[in-house]
């Protein structure tokens, strides 16, 4: 079991670390180890690109510009997953403080589990601001780019560009679009002009989806992901060349990485009636962690299905261990992280993963999955560059 280290080397020291270069002042996270040395104060441009997926390991498999840049493994935050980690990119806190357990989290407030980055209850198609809900008010996170004495920009898809997620965490960064690979970086490459923004310094955000979408429909040791992980760093050394002599830092990094399974590897809850009818509420959380909300009349029957059936498949923890033992971060823990994360999370062992289905859901499944706490998921490069 692989587990963040927020005392130094984890994303959110990262943040912790670009935050200080910029004047915000530091929280609970101490800056990145990795970066002591690094005088980030100097460059004109930072520029952090998450490559969503990009695990350190699958890295260190590729020789080439990112394995030979690479100066360092983070760990990503707990869960392993896109939800907690974009979050934590976003307002510069892990999940402790952030509160969002996976890319399902029971939201009390809205009445169910929600998915909490396209904002909509699970199973349904529209969003809850439809319903009257500000998310902007639900979350309450602060925004990292708005903590910074310097010009910020999000380079993002078009499509996350102007989700109600994204506006309520862009603050007062600029906001620039693209449609592809090719088109991102250009977007980047404008942005090391500093006479188009009008300050001296800018601190540039850039997110790209695709390697964690291929990773997820074809396997993350697919050909497939093997020949876009070959684009990626071409496209890279192009952009590095056309920004030369503009003082700009590019650190590259990720959210997770993957771990690949099977569909014999999946536990479906709704095939176990004896363990669905312990629960009040859907699975939250993720696949490879599962928060689960047991009636009060029926943990020592949850307990002992779950013992008896699963335990080469999973380890069945308290939930309230997670947040005594530091799982989601350090410091003060968000008020309504504890309810969050149910009475049980079952973690997964080796590459297993566990799902339920609601009536109104189509089932569905992915070769590549993360969320866990093994290596491959946890760990995260990062790869510095400079122009």
């Amino acid at each position: 079991m692989y587990l963040p280290d927020y005392h130094g080397n984890s994303l959110v020291n990262l943040m912790s670390s670009l935050g200080q270069a910029y004047g915000r002042e530091n929280g609970p996270y101490p800056g990145c180890t990795a970066l002591v040395d690094v005088e980030l104060s100097q460059y004109d441009n930072i520029v952090l690109l998450v490559i969503d997926g990009l695990g350190h390991r699958y890295v260190q498999s590729k020789p080439g510009l990112f394995q030979s840049h690479c100066v360092a493994e983070l760990t990503s935050v707990f869960p392993s997953t896109t939800a907690t980690s974009i979050s934590a990119f976003l307002t510069g806190l892990a999940p402790q403080q952030h509160g969002l357990t996976g890319w399902f989290t029971y939201l009390r407030e809205v009445g169910g589990v929600t998915a909490v980055l396209p904002f909509r209850l699970r199973g349904a198609e529209n969003e809850l601001t439809e319903q009257g809900f500000d998310l902007s008010e639900l979350y309450q996170h602060p925004v990292f780019f708005d903590q910074l004495n310097c010009n910020s920009v999000i380079v993002s898809e078009n499509w996350i560009l102007e989700t109600t997620f994204n506006k309520a965490h862009s603050g007062m960064a600029q906001k620039r679009g693209y449609n592809n690979l090719a088109e991102m970086f250009e977007q980047i490459r404008d942005c090391t002009k500093p006479s188009l923004l009008g300050k001296s310094k800018q601190y540039i955000y850039a997110y790209w989806s695709q390697f964690d979408h291929l990773s997820h429909v074809h396997g993350n040791q697919s050909e497939q992901v093997a020949d876009h992980f070959m684009q990626l760093q071409s496209a890279t050394e192009r952009f590095i060349a056309e920004i030369s002599g503009t003082n700009t830092l590019l650190l590259i990094t990720s959210d997770h990485g993957f771990i690949d399974t099977d569909r014999d590897r999946c536990i479906t809850v709704n095939d176990h009636p004896d363990m669905h009818e312990c629960l009040t509420v859907p699975l939250s959380g993720e696949p490879r962690v599962a928060y689960c909300y047991v009636k009060p009349d029926k943990h020592e029957l949850f307990n002992d299905y779950v013992v008896s059936n699963f335990s080469n498949q999973l380890d069945c923890i308290p939930s309230q261990e997670l947040i005594d033992n530091h799982y989601f971060g350090l410091g003060e823990p968000h008020p309504k992280l504890a309810e969050r994360i149910g009475d049980y999370a079952l973690i997964m062992k080796e590459n297993y993963i566990i799902k339920d289905w609601l009536p109104q859901e189509q089932p569905f499944f992915h070769y590549g999955v993360h969320g866990g706490v093994d290596e491959l998921e946890m760990f995260t490069p990062l790869i510095l560059l400079e122009a």
